[in-house]
């Protein structure tokens, strides 16, 4: 399997391969916890126009990991963006990160990973809302991301931390 994590254009093309991994990754992750329609509503809501223009702000980047070929995983970096209760005086940058479940691998989390720490090295702090049952929690946690409080995650208020990294400059 060749496994790739390239930087994406907020384009038609990127933007329906954002929507693939989002898609599945959604249905996947809260399946347990919730409600069938509510899910199929919440990706029904999704406006891929929305996305495009939130993509093409200088401030946002899209990577996308791709194995032969097929969109499996996704870092979305936005820089400026802090956490409630953030501390002043640092530059802060938000990362969402999203691994499908069957291509949750070591090659595809470093190939991941290693994109958006390189995306991001402007930054003092790369932080994240991680859902607490999430099987990318303990990835975080050897990267070197620390807990920093507990939270709900985005779009269905379920339990969740804040996780942050400082990033060292060379």
């Amino acid at each position: 399997m060749e496994v790739i994590s390239k930087f994406t254009i907020g384009s038609d093309e990127g933007v329906n391969d954002l929507f693939t991994v989002v898609k599945s990754s959604v249905s996947n992750t809260y399946k347990n916890h919730i409600s069938e329609e509510d899910i199929k509503k919440y990706i029904e809501d999704w406006d891929p126009r929305k996305m495009i223009n939130e993509l093409n702000n200088l401030s946002n980047q899209l990577i996308i990991t791709y194995a032969d070929q097929k969109p499996i995983a996704y870092g979305i970096l936005k820089s400026g963006s802090g956490y409630p209760g953030f501390p002043e005086g640092k530059r802060f940058t938000e990362l969402n990160f999203v691994i499908l479940q069957d291509y949750n691998s070591s090659e595809v989390r470093e190939s991941l990973c290693k994109k958006c720490k390189a995306a991001a090295s402007f930054t003092d702090i790369i932080w994240t809302n991680i859902l607490a049952e999430d099987p990318l929690l303990n990835f975080f946690k050897e990267s070197g991301f620390v807990i920093k409080e507990n939270s709900q995650a985005e779009p269905f208020q379920l339990p969740s931390y804040i996780m942050e990294i400082q990033i060292t400059k060379n």
